[in-house]
């Protein structure tokens, strides 16, 4: 059995070749012209963000199993794989822990302004005639409202961290939802009360650039956003000129709608203030990474025994 993993590179680490597999093709990357070529005669695609589409699949015969190296799949078309009796897996959970820490440790970046503290320090504080050093104003955690969009694993576990931390912690509904659903608060309302909003839904059409300026203006002044989720959940160009003009306080993203950016992508200009960006590594800390293997490497174990787990198509 052919197994071809299409970007391994995403990956620190690579999964382990199964001891049934007869040919293991470990790709660092794979462009989208050379996606048929690469499959070609392979029973199992591993892919983490390679799309396959219905174009592509029609023309790969052999083609029996994808397993996505993620909990997102919608780099794949489901339908297409149905018509087409190809089995979908995904890696669900394997980043909760790793996420959710992740959105604290920005949290307590943010409103303590550990950045730009960090990086000035060194001039700074040699030519202070004081003790210590004031440059941006310090909010505690405590006490602070920290809004949801999105009430998952990955949510719920911020959201009993943030509670843990003495956070009043709220959960948005649908945005437009005229009744809100029990446990949930309006969407409209939760942009207006906190002080912080970390988004952790999935994209689709309905969330697709759900906070643009309109969201953002309806946010505090001194709220900051964080996103650990999709980068097309936010209007990326209408956040930029938020920050710049000061609608919010500030921002911190791991992803966004194109990764990697273009070097000229609004979110990577110098002139902005008060955003802390990452390279969508929020998930990857090494319990994570380990998580995740061991997800790839039992789902394949799992098809190859007829059984596969974590079907989604």
């Amino acid at each position: 059995m052919k197994i071809v993993m299409l970007d391994g590179d995403t990956l620190p680490t690579p999964p382990t070749r199964p001891e049934w597999c007869t040919e293991w093709d470990f790709r660092g990357t794979t462009a989208q012209h050379d996606i048929i070529s690469a499959l070609k005669g392979a029973q199992i695609a591993i892919t983490n963000k390679v799309p396959l589409r219905a174009e592509t699949l029609k023309q790969l015969p052999d083609l029996r199993y994808i397993c996505v190296a993620a909990t997102g799949y919608d780099c794949i078309d489901l339908d297409a794989c149905r018509e087409r009796g190809i089995v979908v897996s995904n890696v669900p959970g394997y980043s909760t822990r790793s996420v959710s820490e992740g959105v604290i440790a920005a949290l307590f970046a943010l409103r303590r302004h550990l950045v730009d503290y960090a990086n000035s320090t060194r001039a700074a504080w040699p030519a202070s005639s004081h003790f210590c050093v004031h440059r941006q104003p310090i909010q505690d955690i405590f006490g602070a409202t920290l809004g949801i969009v999105g009430k998952g694993d990955i949510g719920s576990a911020v959201g009993a961290m943030a509670e843990a931390l003495g956070m009043t912690v709220l959960y948005a509904d649908r945005k437009g939802s005229s009744a809100p659903r029990a446990g949930y608060v309006p969407f409209e309302e939760v942009l207006a009360r906190s002080d912080v909003l970390s988004l952790h839904c999935p994209l689709t059409p309905q969330t697709q650039q759900l906070i643009d300026l309109q969201a953002l203006a309806q946010m505090r002044p001194s709220a900051w956003l964080i996103n650990t989720a999709r980068g097309g959940l936010i209007n990326e160009t209408e956040l930029a000129h938020a920050l710049r003009q000061g609608v919010i306080a500030g921002a911190a993203l791991d992803v966004l709608s194109s990764e990697p950016p273009a070097a000229d992508h609004p979110l990577l200009q110098p002139e902005i203030p008060n955003l802390l960006l990452t390279p969508h590594i929020a998930w990857a800390s090494q319990q994570g990474v380990n998580n995740l293997l061991r997800g790839i490497e039992a789902n394949l174990e799992g098809f190859a025994q007829g059984n596969p787990s974590h079907v989604v198509s």
